[in-house]
């Protein structure tokens, strides 16, 4: 197997892992309170990564604690939105309008930095929408609190890519992450204390729920995709990430029964190709398979 197979496979696994973060959530808020499953969450995930990467701590500066606030502050913002959403709407919708996260950043690029997005992503946006509105509006015409607060995490989580891209430039972008997780996870039990009336978990299910998102999603899921998109093209990087809201409604439809209306699926399906659309390139991928194919055959 060689290096990129490796890769993808590798990315394809922490896609799944993250398609079921939503299953894992829902489980979760059955007997502990939104924050308190993030201060868990991120808390357990902080101390996994920074036993893995404590050497890298011995050249912390303060610019990267500073950045590491910043970005678990925005990711803490996001977070909690979509755990509050899942409260009042299902897996399978969580996971496709989350996906909007995609979308969402070239028009933030084009709103806040002046970069013209390609005629792709207005593509990319309008099937989109189309699809938001068979996937969440009902017969009035009205979109549930639930899902608004996925789409506004979706917003949130686009802005955290792109300060993610503009804090990692001078600084330890492993040692960053794990900090950012330790912030994010403060931020949880600061909110919970206040707010709530913060517990470990009192059964196997919220443990089971409390671990699987703290091992797998995110401990794993960050180490993961670090080592992954290394060995791999951007081009197959979105091609497997897309697969992320497949992930949590086949593992919606499999673990809870959950199942999606007619016009529900439909609205899936178009969300999934705006968000492939304004992800992937195929027409400059597919010319430069085409160019490397000529390349070979004169080589030849």
């Amino acid at each position: 197997m060689n290096t990129q197979l490796k890769a993808d496979f590798m990315m394809i696994m922490v896609t799944m892992f993250w398609g079921s973060s939503y299953l894992f959530m829902k489980m979760g808020l059955d007997s502990i309170q939104e924050f308190n499953l993030i201060a868990l969450r991120f808390g357990i995930a902080f101390i996994l990564a920074g036993v893995v990467f404590y050497k890298r701590f011995m050249h912390l500066d303060f610019q990267t604690i500073k950045s590491g606030f910043i970005l678990g502050s925005i990711l803490f913002l996001a977070i909690s939105v979509v755990t509050i959403g899942l409260t009042s709407t299902s897996i399978s919708n969580a996971g496709f309008l989350f996906s909007l996260t995609v979308v969402f950043v070239p028009l933030l690029l084009a709103l806040f930095f002046r970069k013209k997005p390609e005629k792709r992503i207005a593509f990319g946006v309008v099937f989109s929408i189309v699809g938001i509105a068979l996937l969440t509006l009902n017969h009035d015409f009205q979109i549930s609190s639930g899902d608004f607060l996925i789409i506004l995490g979706a917003l949130f989580y686009a802005i955290h890519i792109i300060a993610t891209d503009k804090l990692t430039k001078n600084v330890d972008s492993i040692t960053l992450g794990v900090f950012q997780l330790g912030f994010t996870g403060a931020w949880g039990l600061l909110f919970s204390l206040w707010w709530e009336q913060p517990h470990l978990p009192s059964t196997s299910t919220s443990w089971f729920s409390i671990l699987a998102l703290s091992i797998l999603c995110s401990a794993i899921g960050f180490i993961g995709q670090t080592a992954a998109q290394k060995y791999t093209t951007p081009t197959h990087t979105g091609l497997i990430f897309s697969l992320e809201p497949i992930f949590a409604a086949f593992l919606a439809f499999i673990f809870v029964e959950e199942v999606l209306p007619a016009r529900g699926y439909l609205g899936a399906a178009l969300v999934l190709f705006g968000v492939l659309t304004a992800k992937v390139d195929f027409k400059k991928s597919f010319m430069s398979k085409g160019i490397r194919k000529t390349i070979n055959e004169s080589r030849a």
